[in-house]
């Protein structure tokens, strides 16, 4: 089986300074549908790993959080995709659980129930904290450029990780930098024809 985890905000849909707290805040980022729907058509089964501490701090509730994600599915599926599993950490920080990424544990319990070792299931995001739980789990790690990396664009490249160490000084060891989503599909399925 070839499975991927992806992160949510920032990753498939634009994320906010706040919270993306209601249906009506989430907004999926261009062309990110059209890519979860190219990685699926390569085989790949797609799982989402998302901190969502705004249900621990108070600011939206269990019913908010499945209407979001129930119109990202929809949407989704309106594109062609799909998104087999939505785990999430409801923890606010100061809880200090071993879900809340950069801890491993979403990324453990994902391994769990496909009943699978992760060292060969890619992890991409766009935030730190991602790709340091999904390293800590054993995943290879992508960074995307976007929402809270979007700073990055442009930075990254032949020659840039001089720049970029100093930037993200706790950026896991081989983590590979890309564009966006639709950057990091066509890395995938490249990969996927190269191995064939």
């Amino acid at each position: 089986m070839k499975l991927l985890i992806l992160d949510r905000d920032g990753t498939i849909n634009r994320s906010r300074d706040d919270y993306v707290a209601s249906p009506d805040e989430w907004e999926a980022l261009p062309g990110a549908l059209e890519a979860v729907a190219r990685i699926n058509q390569g085989g790949w089964r797609v799982v989402l790993a998302t901190n969502q501490s705004g249900i621990g701090r108070g600011l939206f509730d269990m019913a908010s959080l499945n209407a979001i994600h129930a119109k990202m599915h929809r949407q989704l599926a309106a594109a062609g995709a799909r998104v087999e599993a939505v785990f999430f950490c409801p923890h606010a920080p100061e809880d200090g659980c071993h879900c809340r990424k950069p801890e491993p544990g979403l990324f453990e319990q994902i391994g769990v129930r496909f009943g699978m070792t992760l060292a060969n299931v890619p992890a991409a995001g766009n935030a730190l904290r991602h790709v340091q739980a999904g390293a800590a789990a054993g995943c290879p790690t992508h960074l995307l450029l976007t929402g809270k990396s979007e700073h990055l664009r442009g930075r990254a490249g032949p020659g840039a990780d001089a720049e970029l160490a100093m930037l993200l000084p706790h950026l896991p060891s081989g983590t590979r930098l890309h564009e966006d989503l639709p950057a990091f599909a066509d890395w995938l399925l490249a990969q996927d024809i190269a191995t064939s």
